[in-house]
């Protein structure tokens, strides 16, 4: 029997130039090929003859193939020894197993750890990442794989509903209730931790990803998805009188900037202006979200424009932790009550296009929306019907009166 092992990258072809693609162990036995995911992306340019290159963690990748690689190797030949047939799933079983033990960690945040910064992410998901491993790590009741269950999974829920948020040592002093930790912050936990138990499911840690088992248990909330500004609010923020330059104006300009583009704050982020193109006077582009991947058509109404314009075609920049924070300044002097953050700017984009007639599908391309069922209609919708919406707008802007910047 012709056995042979070796790794290899992208084996269906199918990532897309630039893009990260996975690294497979293949095992070739009489011709007929297995594969074993190595659970490691890179990129066609990282990867050169048989190692990953040109990036920072190349070293302790490189670590981590060999190591793989090696036990992969060695549980083969086992098999062959023993002249039984090559077991892919059995393989990849003891390897992983074998790895996990070696940590001396949890075997579960172990494989949470070492996953994290090999997720094919945008760095502003990422980061909700590692609040759940510090969750897990707190909680200290699903350790191993066999605590993957639906009860653990109603156990791990209660018990993030009764945690507070963070407080700051003068409220505490001061005597004030901590607030409990939100429907929505709750929510955002479970989100994450789905997605790396079918990640888990898809490399053979688990049979099934028991989320699949509680579809609809664990809900997000209403409340924030449903606020938004009014057009006399909408206009305060952009006439607020605040010194020019300033991170407070700028934070400004950015919200607005989103207001008007129904962007999320990482789009906005890796705003490329040279990707416009000026179609009957507009400007207009059809892009991928980045968190997503999900397309979204989107146009440039004058609002937007302006803030281009005072910035030399770029998006004022500052980073998401500063910018939510100066968003609160920015709500207390224009003396509004609804809470500013980034994605406010989004919900209002939605709320003002739908009350001032554009179709609901139409607005749902506008943003990208994620939701696969929901967009499996918004594709129907063409780009030139889109853009007629925008037209709509557009003539509505005339009477909403654009103060200059």
């Amino acid at each position: 029997m012709s056995t042979t092992t070796a790794i290899v990258l992208d084996r269906k072809g199918r990532a897309k130039d630039g893009k990260e693609a996975m690294l497979d162990i293949r095992i070739t036995s009489n011709r007929r090929h297995v594969y074993l995911s190595t659970g490691i992306k890179v990129r066609k340019s990282e990867w050169i003859a048989g190692q990953v290159v040109n990036r920072l963690d190349a070293k302790s990748l490189n670590e981590r193939l060999a190591i793989i690689y090696e036990k992969v190797g060695r549980a083969v030949n086992e098999a062959i020894a023993a002249d039984r047939q090559i077991d892919v799933a059995s393989i990849r079983k003891r390897v992983w197993a074998e790895i996990e033990v070696q940590s001396g960690k949890p075997v579960l945040l172990d494989w949470i750890h070492k996953q994290i910064p090999l997720l094919d992410i945008d760095e502003g998901t990422r980061k909700h990442y590692y609040p759940l491993e510090n969750r897990l790590e707190e909680w200290g009741q699903m350790r191993t794989w066999e605590d993957v269950t639906t009860e653990k999974l109603y156990e791990f829920d209660a018990w993030l509903h009764s945690l507070h948020k963070p407080q700051s040592e003068a409220a505490r002093l001061a005597g004030i209730v901590p607030e409990r930790l939100s429907n929505a912050g709750v929510y955002n936990y479970h989100k994450t931790l789905k997605a790396l138990l079918n990640r888990a499911r898809r490399m053979g840690k688990i049979a099934t990803n028991p989320y699949e088992l509680l579809r609809g248990q664990f809900k997000r909330g209403d409340k924030e998805s449903t606020e938004y500004l009014t057009e006399e609010e909408m206009t305060r923020i952009r006439t607020l009188p605040l010194p020019k330059g300033s991170t407070l104006d700028i934070a400004r300009d950015l919200f607005v900037f989103q207001m008007f583009t129904g962007l999320a704050y990482s789009d906005a982020e890796a705003f490329d202006f040279k990707r416009y193109k000026k179609v009957d006077g507009t400007w207009r582009y059809v892009g991928q979200r980045i968190k997503t991947g999900v397309p979204y058509v989107s146009e440039l109404l004058p609002p937007a424009v302006e803030v281009l314009q005072k910035y030399g075609g770029k998006v004022p920049q500052i980073n998401n932790a500063d910018y939510n924070h100066r968003l609160k300044e920015i709500q207390r002097q224009a003396g509004i009550a609804t809470r500013l953050h980034s994605h406010l700017a989004r919900h209002t984009f939605a709320t003002w296009m739908l009350a001032n007639g554009a179709k609901i599908e139409n607005v749902a391309r506008m943003l990208g929306h994620e939701n696969i069922v929901t967009t499996q209609r918004y594709a129907k919708v063409l780009a030139t019907s889109v853009h007629e919406d925008y037209g709509k707008i557009r003539k509505r802007i005339k009477i909403f009166n654009s103060p200059s910047s």
